[in-house]
């Protein structure tokens, strides 16, 4: 049996579908189960437990094999990804497949980055064997930052390109990575097939939306202001601002294989991805 973490987000739903319909057995960890009635639906175990708070996850590892942690946007986050880990190794789990960032690095100025960097490396020296998967910019974020009434995107990427990577994609990869021993102790960073810009991304929008869509290059602090209008705490903004700043000096450019190597199928490609998501991008 798999445990999960993150299984009410975006790509944790996408993950434990997947999972369900390869017919694996699959236990989600939550704090609130009301917010997984859904993944209940699925058939999927629920398990109430709180990163935070340690002494509420030993029963959840109980007759887990292998586990996925996928951590939240947190001040916390090292701390519980190590909670997590502690519990695992006390559990006597056999494979932690952790969800990391393009980019993670224990030495990263950016602070997102370096938080994986450290969760990764406390993994490693928990002695259980491990799988890294780092994506890259996920083609779904477009979703909230391209709104139907909105006509413009502001992004801090400036002309640079990004092999964006599409969620569904992560989540063939995560499955494979849990089910597949050949997988243990390697790192994958995962992209896309095609690096793109942000002007010539916007304009595939457009043709889907049937009305121009227009890409603002904004600096950091221009981007950071934008969440904070939003209603993103300060620390939030400015780490999604840095992050995502980094991507204009070209570090998600680089196409890898990841995902015809370990998911054995092609990637999504951006044009596909805009036409499965066409209703949502009209409104």
């Amino acid at each position: 049996m798999f445990l999960i973490t993150g299984a009410t987000g975006n790509n944790g739903q996408e993950i434990v579908k997947q999972l369900v319909a390869a017919g694996q057995c699959v236990r989600i960890l939550v704090r609130d189960p009301q917010k997984a009635a859904d993944l209940q639906a699925l058939g999927v175990e629920i398990a109430t437990g709180d990163l935070d708070h340690p002494d509420t996850l030993d029963r959840a590892f109980e007759s887990i094999e292998k586990a996925l942690l996928l951590p939240a946007n947190s001040l916390q986050q090292v701390e519980q990804e190590q909670n997590f880990i502690d519990a695992a190794k006390r559990a006597d789990t056999m494979h932690i497949v952790k969800f990391s960032a393009a980019g993670a690095d224990r030495n990263s100025p950016i602070q997102i980055l370096n938080w994986h960097g450290q969760a990764e490396q406390y993994l490693e020296q928990s002695g259980i064997p491990f799988t890294h998967l780092r994506p890259v910019f996920f083609m779904q974020n477009l979703l909230q930052f391209a709104a139907p009434t909105q006509n413009e995107i502001y992004l801090p990427f400036g002309d640079a390109t990004v092999a964006m990577v599409d969620i569904r994609d992560i989540a063939a990869v995560v499955v494979k990575a849990l089910i597949e021993p050949e997988h243990e102790g390697k790192a994958y960073t995962i992209t896309g097939a095609e690096a793109l810009t942000m002007h010539q991304a916007v304009d595939r929008i457009s043709q889907v939306r049937g009305r121009p869509l227009h890409y603002v290059a904004v600096t950091a602090e221009g981007f950071k202001q934008g969440l904070l209008q939003w209603g993103q705490p300060e620390w939030l903004a400015g780490a999604l601002s840095d992050l995502l700043a980094s991507v204009a000096e070209g570090r998600q450019s680089a196409v890898t294989t990841a995902i015809a190597d370990v998911a054995q199928k092609q990637p999504i490609s951006f044009a596909q991805f805009t036409q499965d998501y066409a209703s949502a991008f009209k409104g």
